[in-house]
């Protein structure tokens, strides 16, 4: 499997515990800052559109499996997987932002709570109702699959997890690393 960041977070925020649990809870507008090799993917985002923003928790530490709910040590501890915590195993982070502005390779967004430099990995439009997905020419077939049947060549199977950045094939783990402190190649497994 590979992973691949396609641009960054620009943010206010960059001390997590001072960050807002949730985007909604008072994040800062941020922008994020795409690579050149993905600008042809932008085309089509537009200011007021509902984005879920996926990012890689650079920062979250990956050992942890169960946590106090929202830091509330008053709360019973729970595993991982029933929380939004970024400390987890893959700490992947999924927002929900609204679009303010496009600017080129940027997007000025709403109600995103990620810290500043925290790297994307992917942008999809909030799904509505079928007949309204249709009508927008959004994902028809949320499998990935194109319109001959076959997967994307980018799924083929692998046994890690390979970061690297968008613009770069040979840049893995550059600039702040998607990978987790200890690793030291550019093969996250």
């Amino acid at each position: 499997m590979e992973l691949v960041a396609i641009g960054r977070v620009r943010s206010p925020l960059t001390d997590r515990a001072e960050a807002p649990k949730q985007g909604d809870e008072g994040a800062p507008n941020a922008w994020i800052a795409f690579e050149p090799a993905v600008a042809d993917a932008l085309d089509g985002v537009a200011a007021g559109d509902e984005l879920v923003v996926l990012t890689w928790l650079d920062r979250a530490d990956r050992s942890v499996l169960r946590v106090h709910p929202r830091d509330d040590r008053t709360r019973p501890a729970r595993g991982v997987f029933a929380t939004r915590s970024p400390d987890r195993p893959n700490p992947i982070g999924l927002h929900r932002v609204r679009v303010l502005e496009v600017d080129g390779l940027r997007l000025r967004v709403a109600d995103l709570e990620a810290l500043d430099g925290t790297p994307v990995v992917d942008v999809k439009p909030v799904l509505r109702g079928v007949g309204e997905r249709q009508r927008r020419g959004g994902p028809s077939d949320p499998a990935g699959y194109s319109s001959s049947g076959t997967r994307p060549a980018a799924h083929a199977s692998r046994t890690g997890v390979t970061m690297r950045h968008a613009s770069s094939a040979s840049s893995a783990c550059t600039d702040r690393p998607l990978c987790p402190p200890s690793t030291s190649s550019s093969t996250c497994t």
